[in-house]
């Protein structure tokens, strides 16, 4: 018996399994011995680490210690300007680093919120209330509508018992609660009907349960440890980063030693060229990129707050733009998460009910042509027993969204649900045909009520009429056919003969294929001489109406988003908890799953699964059915491990560790509890699948402008480096004096830099398939062009820096001095023209080189900087420059220009490539 898992026990075996030996629950003296062995039932917030630990860890990266060297460089060298900008760059990244981690901790907080602050016990034969933190195994509780269950409990007495798990399971409808023990080895956490979870909610009747686990051993508790020891993927923009900072200060440091050696060597000051070196050193790592990402993410994040997704972790809005899978969650994710009844079964015909939501809008309607039930008595009568044999509530409430001024307020009604979802989507169905609780009042008047109970599957309630006395039933339609003995057929009441209730059977099984949630409604009018005290004498002799299919029905613009997501690359795939027919129908629908077949497993087979079999078949798995929190974790990693770049939504408790192990997670905003939300690095507020496409197209757009100021400041940056080496290596003079250096470093390279990161996409940036999930930063020809255009800048600067040479002495101080200005105003003017072509993947002459005024703007504003030190006499010998004049200014606008025109002419002459359509994995049988 000890081998039984708690749902396959008797409630006898359950007493005996914890030590009990009454229903009239423990004594305080056994409680607080339990509470001692077991722990306080709540749960763990993990290794806690303080603010002050948060704070300085942020400091450990490696581009942060490049930046603190080039702090010490630059105060060195006595730019304390520079030095006091990079201190803040620092600052600056460490506070943003440390409020990303302590908020994300706060999901543990929030899932404790989920736990019941107190418990109805039955302690010392007394019904006692208690904090829930010192429940023990063993206690009873006790249950009714409303509460919040406070452990995992196993249930031995139940009443017309309801509980909502979909935060824990996903399944989007209240499950019915019973005692019975199950047979089955692994039956998953969805269909253990005999067991509460710890944060789920009793939404009808009563119960007495025993307490079977507390704290960290609950299913909460389970969820809880997967946060804690689930790492966050460390993003690719953040290895990204990291590779380049390593690429870049190797190189730095080995082309400025080379520089200075070269320099030494053919005859120039240790002194002059060490200072020389360092200047080069600082200007060759871009020390303003960390701030440039943040300002360009951060601006990307306020265009994504209007696009409805809200940035919670700032390197997320790149990491969605390669992400090659989106794991989507079925219940409120890509459905509504309001059940509505779609079809109607009468009198063998199927009508078709339109509207969706619990707005109360739509027809009713027989091949296309709209009925109108006052001259249909099957249609009538089935509308009546809907609304009448119902507990649930539907309300209206009015929405003032204000205007602008001069503008009138705009109203809207909204319709919300109070009861059971399915009992809810009935009500609907009644008042679209103009039937509604309120209507009915003044006709029928309700005596009694039979609740609904998983042995009889049936529902029924007692109402006065002017004529009489009727009982109206709803229920399980295999069920509920054998209470009944007529039916309604051609709006006559005949007998229900056996090939009339194989059409009923045969109805049920085809709505259900359909993924429909189906009832079966009846009435029967009662004799004044019943006393209809018993359920059994009023379920008996019913005339049976016919059938209503109800579905959680995909949102509308969903599948437009999903078929957008293939075009870009992006494969769908759906995780539910919910059962597998339902799961496939709406995948089908949505275009997740192909038409024909498709690969879809469920939560035994996950199970059944090693790590090594997944991984076979992750690729062409298009569904997952009936999966656990444990479940999604291993798909998302098994998606990972195969090169994928995973983001996960989801709106439950159990999403959760599967949202933070994802490289991106995403949580609904309006549906989503806040476990979800605060594991998230996405918060959708419409809670529309849609929202993510946007933000796709975003992210990839950031990521694509983060190129283009990296291609922009290296090629700059390899420009500096190569005019120095060059000039040392043909013992020529410095070409540029270490102030001169810094200058262009300082405000040549960041005004134009950060417009690009605002740049506009290109047109084609969605037909473009996922980048790798470690696809090299200088991948896509981009070291290339980097290479390329910072050799050809160097060149031209040194050949317009000899050009002026040779209008003097070598030895003349002026002639060096004007010389050191052209090759200044060459170098600056060449970074200040290749800015445009940094903005095409082509050429310069492929986009609008005005369109992005900020970079228009910031180019001038560079230009006018640059003749400020050329022509005004105070800052003249701080920079060591002279005035040029006409001849200088052509000697210098040729040359700079050659680099970008010279490539710009190859790139027109060059045919474009043709890009490869997208394609997923080899189709597989389904796996039943």
């Amino acid at each position: 018996m000890s081998q039984k898992k708690w749902y396959q026990m008797t409630s006898e075996e359950t007493m005996e399994a914890q030590n009990m030996q009454t229903l009239l629950g423990l004594t305080s003296l056994e409680a607080e011995k339990r509470l001692e062995q077991n722990g306080r039932n709540e749960l763990s917030d993990g290794p806690k680490l303080s603010p002050i630990t948060l704070f300085l860890g942020q400091f450990k990266d490696f581009m942060v210690l490049v930046l603190v060297g080039a702090t010490l460089i630059s105060g060195l060298l006595g730019e304390y300007l520079d030095a006091i900008t990079i201190v803040a760059i620092i600052i600056m990244n460490g506070i943003l680093g440390f409020i990303q981690e302590y908020r994300a901790e706060r999901s543990l907080r929030a899932l404790k919120e989920l736990s019941a602050p107190n418990a109805r016990v039955l302690r010392d034969e007394t019904i006692l209330q208690i904090p829930a933190r010192e429940l023990v195994p063993g206690d009873i509780v006790l249950l009714e509508s409303g509460d919040r269950i406070p452990a995992d409990l196993r249930f031995i007495e139940t009443n017309s018992l309801y509980a909502e798990e979909s935060a824990l399971t996903g399944e989007s409808v209240p499950v019915n609660k019973h005692t019975e023990a199950l047979k089955g080895d692994e039956v998953s956490l969805g269909d253990q009907r005999n067991l509460g979870f710890m944060g789920t909610m009793v939404t009808r009747g009563t119960a007495r349960a025993v307490v079977i686990r507390t704290g960290m051993h609950t299913e909460m508790g389970k969820i809880a440890d997967l946060i804690q020891n689930t790492e966050s993927t460390e993003t690719p923009l953040q290895h990204r980063l990291e590779q380049l900072g390593k690429i870049l200060i190797i190189v730095a440091l080995v082309l400025t030693l080379l520089v200075v050696v070269a320099g030494i060597l053919h005859g120039q000051e240790p002194y002059s060229m060490f200072l020389a070196g360092v200047s080069l050193a600082v200007a060759a790592i871009p020390e303003g990129l960390p701030a440039i990402v943040t300002i360009a993410l951060a601006m990307g994040v306020q265009r994504m707050i209007q696009r409805k997704a809200i940035v919670r972790k700032l390197p997320s809005v790149e990491t969605l733009g390669c992400a090659s899978v989106i794991c989507s969650d079925k219940t409120g994710t890509l459905t509504q998460n309001k059940m509505t009844v779609t079809h109607l079964w009468l009198g063998g015909n199927i009508l078709e009910v339109t509207g969706e939501g619990y707005e109360p809008q739509g027809d009713i309607k027989l091949k296309g042509e709209r009925i109108d039930m006052r001259n249909h008595l099957m249609l009538r009568k089935l509308l009546q027993v809907s609304v009448l044999c119902n507990n649930a509530q539907l309300t209206e409430q009015t929405e003032v969204t204000k205007r602008k001024k001069q503008t009138a307020d705009e109203t809207k009604s909204v319709w919300s649900l109070q009861g059971d979802p399915t009992e809810g989507a009935l009500i609907v169905l009644g008042a679209k045909a103009g039937l509604t609780v309120p209507s009915l009042s003044g006709l029928f008047n309700r005596t009694s009520e039979f609740p609904f109970d998983s042995e009889r599957k049936r529902m029924s309630v007692l109402v006065e009429h002017q004529g009489g006395r009727m009982a109206c039933t709803k229920g399980a339609p295999d069920v509920l056919i054998m209470q009944c003995s007529y039916v309604l057929w051609d709006d006559k009441v005949i007998p229900f003969t056996p090939t009339l209730r194989q059409k009923v059977l045969a109805a049920n099984e085809g709505m259900a294929n359909n993924a429909l949630r189906v009832l079966g409604l009846a009435y029967r009018d009662l004799k004044p001489t019943e006393s209809c005290t018993e359920e059994a004498e009023v379920e008996n002799g019913l005339v049976f109406i016919g059938l209503t299919g109800m579905i959680d029905p995909p949102r509308k613009e969903v599948r437009d988003a999903i078929t957008k997501c293939r075009k870009a690359g992006i494969k769908t795939v759906m995780i539910t908890g919910d059962h597998q027919g339902t799961a496939e129908a709406i995948a089908k629908q949505l275009g997740i799953m192909p038409a024909s077949n498709g690969l879809t497993l469920n939560g035994q087979q996950l199970t059944a699964l090693s790590d090594d079999e997944l991984d076979k078949l992750v690729n062409d798995t298009s569904v997952y059915a009936r999966v656990s929190p444990e479940h999604k974790l291993r798909i998302v990693k098994s998606l990972q491990r195969q090169g994928h770049v995973v983001a996960m939504t989801g709106d439950g408790v159990n999403d959760a560790p599967a949202i933070k192990a994802a490289d991106i997670g995403i949580a609904m905003g309006i549906s989503g509890t806040d476990v979800s939300k605060e594991a998230a690095s996405l918060v959708l507020s419409d809670d529309n699948f849609a929202s993510i496409v946007s933000a796709i197209e975003e992210g990839r757009g950031i990521y694509e402008n983060i190129r283009k100021f990296i291609r922009y400041l290296l090629a700059s940056n390899v420009g500096e480096i190569m005019t120095m080496f060059f000039a040392m290596m043909a013992g020529l003079p410095l070409p540029l004096v270490p102030i001169q250096i810094l200058w262009v470093n300082l405000v040549t390279d960041g005004l134009p830099a950060m417009a690009l990161g605002v740049d506009q996409a290109e047109k084609d940036l969605m037909q473009q398939k996922p980048r790798g999930a470690r696809e090299n930063i200088f991948a896509r020809r981009l070291g290339w062009k980097i290479i390329s255009r910072g050799m050809l800048i160097g060149i031209c600067t040194l050949a317009a820096f000899l050009i002026a040479l040779q209008q003097g002495l070598h030895d003349d101080a002026a002639t060096l001095i004007k010389a050191q200005t052209v090759a200044f105003a060459t170098l600056v003017m060449a970074q200040l023209i290749h800015v445009f072509d940094c903005r095409s993947s082509r050429s310069i002459f492929h986009r609008n080189p005005l369109q992005n005024r900020y970079l228009v703007l910031a180019v001038l504003s560079s230009l006018l900087l640059m003749l400020a030190v050329l022509y005004i006499e105070p800052l003249q010998p701080i920079f060591k420059t002279v005035p040029l004049d006409i001849m200088d200014w052509i000697v210098v606008l040729v040359f700079a220009g050659i680099p970008t025109f010279l490539m710009g002419f190859g790139s027109l002459m060059s045919k474009p490539s043709k890009r490869k359509p997208v394609r997923y994995g080899t189709t597989k049988p389904v796996i039943r």
